[in-house]
């Protein structure tokens, strides 16, 4: 049957109450698709082209291409069909008009068939499909080599990131039943500074002073909190106070963090090669960095044996380092540390573990995706020291649950401070860093918990 004849069958067949991709159009899209790529060629990587030359170039051989075609097409059809082939060569296919959406915060491709996103904090089936397992696996590829990454049978798992920053996890078969699974957080275009944060209720203004403080007073901070709950956003912004004039070293599994000043160094890990060979772990650029002189070592996220070298940075000497954890509340931060420096295969005693932490750790920074979405500040809490074998902890401002929920579900409460001077408040006033009263001024807790 002529491409001509099955077209017309298809634009003649009766809608059906689900939105399914016209297999016609979609044979149509990959021929010229295929066309184009042969066409331009080189083209597309050429680097001295801007993007809007580049767009421009394929815009008017996509318009070619489709002159010779004599199959009839509306023009909703034709728009559309240009829009699905620019967006597979200059972009990441079906996806791209998704990852352009501002309040579109993570993209879920659940398989070719299924896509999901994140608004607002709640998720939503979108009508966006892919042709089939090929084309998404084409677009992943896309993706994972654009930062000199791969994924294939041998290594069916990758972690990447877009161009801005995002962060991709892809994962194909045999693995991914279904699939394969292509998952994008989103990182903001903006640059999100502390008053953000304050707007968005994530923190309010004695808290955020406070912050200031600590970091520029050179204390050890983590950043803890489960997993979406903006654990980076948080460390980039508690990272835009350190004074521009120190020397800042970033290590990082795929590059995410968004530091402002000019000093900085970013460190990105290498996984192995096909062979096996050649991999650089996290902790290997930890050990490293020791040996680049920074005033300042930030790590992204200690998730094994590295935590063991990112303590014992901190006792070093290199005051001010800042990292994060996945945990469920800062004690469990503390146990979870435990464990990570147990991963990292020397068979230390647990209270020289403990007493590592007790002496490295001022601060914990812990963030809680609450159930209307939100993702506030729930804890910052002062790490004290030693009570015989436990670490003591004491919180300096926590996050009000007793003020209930509003008429739309959201909850009415924020950060307030308990009324505890931290210990180290001292060591800051001996920097010249003075904390008014008033940032530890207490508030009232709310007494009773609405729809809770």
């Amino acid at each position: 049957m002529s491409l001509y004849k099955r077209l017309h069958d298809v634009q003649a067949a009766p809608a059906t109450g689900s939105k399914r991709r016209d297999p016609v159009l979609d044979e149509l899209r990959q021929k010229i698709h295929h066309q184009l790529i042969d066409e331009l060629g080189p083209i597309l990587y050429d680097k001295r082209l801007s993007e809007d030359d580049l767009r421009r170039r394929v815009n008017d051989q996509l318009h070619a291409a489709l002159a010779q075609e004599r199959a009839p097409l509306s023009a909703a059809d034709k728009a559309q069909l240009i829009q699905d082939v620019s967006d597979d060569i200059l972009g990441y296919g079906p996806i791209d008009r998704l990852l352009k959406e501002d309040e579109v915060s993570e993209v879920m491709v659940n398989g070719p068939e299924s896509v999901y996103v994140e608004r607002a904090g709640r998720l939503e089936k979108t009508t966006v499909t892919f042709v089939d397992e090929t084309h998404l696996r084409r677009i992943i590829d896309k993706i994972v080599s654009e930062v000199g990454r791969r994924i294939d049978e041998a290594n069916p798992l990758c972690d990447a990131r877009l161009p801005d920053g995002s962060r991709v996890n892809a994962v194909i078969h045999p693995l991914a039943i279904g699939g394969p699974f292509l998952t994008i957080r989103k990182f903001t275009k903006e640059k999100l500074q502390v008053d953000d944060l304050i707007r968005f209720g994530t923190l309010n203004a004695h808290s955020a002073r406070f912050l200031q403080a600590c970091i520029v007073g050179r204390l050890n901070c983590i950043v803890s909190g489960g997993t979406g709950t903006g654990k980076t956003t948080t460390l980039n912004v508690l990272s835009s106070f350190i004074p521009a004039d120190e020397r800042i070293i970033t290590v990082e599994d795929a590059k995410e963090l968004q530091l402002h000043q000019d000093h900085v160094l970013a460190l990105e890990a290498r996984p192995p090669n096909i062979e096996g060979k050649g991999e650089v772990t996290i902790r290997d650029l930890v050990k490293n960095t020791l040996r680049m002189r920074p005033d300042r070592i930030v790590v992204g996220e200690c998730r094994s044996g590295e935590a063991l070298d990112m303590l014992q940075a901190m006792n070093t000497g290199h005051d001010g380092s800042l990292t994060t954890v996945h945990s469920n509340s800062p004690r469990d931060t503390l146990a979870r540390l435990e464990t990570l420096v147990l991963m990292s295969g020397f068979d230390l005693p647990v209270r020289a573990i403990r007493e590592q932490m007790a002496s490295a750790l001022d601060l914990i920074v812990h963030l809680t995706r609450l159930r209307d979405g939100t993702r506030r500040i729930t804890h910052i809490t002062e790490v004290q020291g030693m009570e015989g074998d436990v670490i003591t902890l004491q919180d300096i401002f926590l996050f009000d649950y007793g003020m209930g929920v509003d008429e739309h579900g959201r909850f009415r409460g924020h950060l307030k401070a308990t009324g505890v001077r931290p210990k180290f408040a001292e060591k800051l006033a001996d920097l010249g860093i003075r904390l008014g009263q008033e940032v530890f001024q207490p508030e009232g807790f709310g007494r009773k918990a609405v729809g809770r």
